[in-house]
């Protein structure tokens, strides 16, 4: 019945269009028959020449001279429905980015390594180098205690002998305070350094080992260096 109300009203709306001159107005069918217009739920509400004004964004379906659809139109997309096709074309572009970035770094790998072990030896040379820091950072450290203990004993003597502590001593135990907490902060620096070159390499290793297709290795990374753990010392009352 929905069918046979539907050509009812194509047939209809087909005779009053007879007589319209040649020339189609703006919007009108390229077909020649008729054009449809739907609610919002998809119905059909009308036919005619052309869309009415307020329909414009609503879907819509042309008809030839036989009632029978030539083309069909979507309705607009709404503003969220903007933007989830947005959202949905950047992450697309994001993860396609970040394939040919994957792809990139493990032809880097296999150009780089011929097999895991190499790998460990680049892992072991890279935290020598940084070990390397840390024994400089810690002589330097042991410096800068030496330099404080012996403002620090200027100062006792002076205030033993109810004396006035020069400016110098005093600058010169201050100095070696702030030296000793930024050597510190250093030493600490490398060794963070050390425990993510670790982390960085047994990513690197176990997927090395998926690509070559074996089975990653259950070693334990190396251990980062340990040096002495100081404490900034207080000026002695």
């Amino acid at each position: 019945m929905l069918r046979l109300s539907l050509l009812l009203t194509v047939m209809l709306a087909m005779s009053i269009c007879v007589g319209i001159a040649q020339a189609q107005p703006k919007g009108a069918p390229a077909s020649g028959g008729i054009v449809c217009w739907k609610d919002k739920a998809g119905k059909v509400i009308g036919c005619g020449d052309k869309v009415p004004p307020e329909y414009q964004d609503n879907a819509s379906e042309e008809l030839n001279k036989r009632g029978i659809t030539v083309k069909e139109t979507k309705p607009a997309l709404t503003p969220e429905q903007i933007k989830a096709q947005q959202a949905e074309a950047d992450r697309k572009k994001a993860a396609d980015a970040a394939k040919t970035e994957q792809q990139r770094r493990d032809k880097a790998l296999l150009d780089t390594f011929s097999n895991e072990k190499e790998i460990d030896l680049k892992r072991n040379r890279d935290i020598q180098l940084l070990e390397s820091n840390i024994e400089t950072f810690q002589s330097n450290l042991k410096n800068a205690n030496d330099r404080q203990a012996i403002a620090r004993a200027r100062i006792a003597e002076y205030e033993k002998n109810k004396q006035k502590v020069p400016q110098g001593v005093q600058d010169d135990y201050d100095k070696s305070m702030s030296d000793k907490a930024k050597i510190q902060q250093q030493i600490d620096e490398k060794r963070k350094q050390i425990a993510e070159l670790n982390q960085r390499y047994d990513e690197m290793k176990k997927r090395f080992l998926e690509l070559k297709g074996g089975a990653a290795a259950n070693a334990p990374a190396a251990a980062p260096s340990k040096g002495p753990m100081t404490s900034a010392d207080q000026r002695p009352r």
